[in-house]
């Protein structure tokens, strides 16, 4: 038998396979290209959102998520309103024997540096409440950290489109006014469409032109432009095991840095540089309306919010580090004026709380100063005093 000599390397094979290499690369390319396109066509994000394991394989989040240590807090910030709502307990069947309330407000309604069970509706929840029908109260926690009637407008008719309420508590402070915050919370620029909409529906003295709103074009709409939202969505869902686990979700420092006492000589407030009567063009009344309206005949209980009083330094000029005592003082006028003019139900509770109880801002509370807090609101809504 004659032995075959090998056939010479003629290239032909190493041709074929760059060929193969080149023609599978194309074609994922082609397809990368494709899955962009359709991401960016179809702006899923929302849609994502509402799919969550929360509610479902564990607990609805008893606040809304917000983080700022995201792998210490088993928490992080979405920008991403139905995922918010999708991971929060208020997603949640209403129960027949329910009666619901719906608490909004800035971060001192979130609980800064206070666990869940802390919070003024953890603290209302405890003292295991009953409506007038018999129904037992549960209080569920929609409010989020900075201070902003608009933003707290933009949850509550978000809350407002998912389930109805058998009332609302909704705490306020000067801060929440200013006209010039309105717009600032990174919330409002990445939902400006929703924004827009409640400027246009209301009527809000509010810039639906402002730089800050985030529009995106369809490039900036792809699954790599937007592949950071996505990620943070599927963190939220990743880490719903650890929450149920531990019902951690902020980290609270030991000690917590405690409010200033001592006050500078200082008579601004934000930037209104001197005493000078407050007005509209200072003060989004036409914001807080707007909620009262959205809220239908859902009962609405305005609670002017608990703050720090020094007597400290500067205590003469300024009740504490955020309000100048002329700017305050009238602030609280005008509310009252409002509110009696309007009819609403109103509770001014700002000197309710004793100064040692608050933390490290002058709205912050303690855990006793919140159950002071809860206690107080529970005597005067849900069990007033007879006459």
């Amino acid at each position: 038998m004659v032995d075959r000599l090998p056939a010479a390397n003629t290239g032909d094979e190493s041709t074929v396979e760059w060929g193969l290499i080149g023609r599978v690369g194309l074609k994922a390319l082609l397809l990368f290209v494709f899955l962009n396109v359709v991401f960016a066509a179809a702006r899923p994000l929302d849609a994502l959102g509402r799919v969550s394991l929360y509610n479902l394989l564990w607990p609805g989040r008893a606040r809304l998520p917000y983080g700022e240590i995201p792998a210490e807090d088993y928490n992080l910030t979405l920008n991403n309103l139905p995922g918010m709502f999708a991971a929060h307990e208020w997603a949640q069947p209403k129960a027949a024997d329910e009666y619901r309330v719906l608490l909004i407000g800035d971060s001192a309604t979130w609980g800064w540096f206070l666990e869940n069970r802390h919070t003024l509706a953890g603290q209302l929840n405890d003292l295991d409440l009953r409506a007038a029908d018999g129904r037992r109260v549960v209080v569920y926690n929609l409010g989020y950290p900075v201070m902003s009637l608009t933003k707290d407008l933009l949850l509550l008719d978000a809350a407002l489109e998912r389930a109805d309420p058998d009332l609302i508590l909704w705490p306020v402070t000067l801060q929440s006014f200013a006209r010039g915050r309105q717009l600032e919370h990174p919330l409002l620029h990445e939902n400006a469409g929703y924004v827009r909409d409640l400027i246009a529906r209301y009527g809000l003295a509010l810039d639906p032109t402002d730089a800050r709103f985030v529009d995106r074009g369809l490039g900036q709409e792809t699954l790599v432009a937007r592949r950071r939202d996505l990620a943070d969505l599927l963190r939220l869902q990743s880490w719903g095991l650890a929450w149920a686990a531990t019902g951690h979700d902020q980290a609270i420092p030991d000690p917590i840095p405690l409010r200033q006492s001592d006050l500078k000589a200082d008579e601004s407030w934000l930037d209104v540089a001197a005493p000078r009567p407050l007005t509209a063009d200072d003060l989004a009344f036409d914001v807080l309306a707007a909620g009262i309206s959205r809220a239908a005949d859902v009962p609405v209980w305005l609670i002017n919010e608990p703050m720090f009083i020094s007597d400290g330094a500067n205590s003469d000029i300024r009740y504490n580090s955020f309000y100048p005592r002329w700017a305050y003082d009238q602030y609280r006028q005008l509310l009252a004026d409002q509110a009696a003019a309007a009819g609403w139900h109103y509770l001014d509770l700002w000197d309710a709380i004793p100064p040692d109880e608050f933390t490290d801002t002058p709205v912050h509370l303690t855990p006793a100063g919140t159950r002071l807090l809860a206690e107080t609101v529970a005597g005067l809504i849900f069990r007033p005093p007879t006459e």
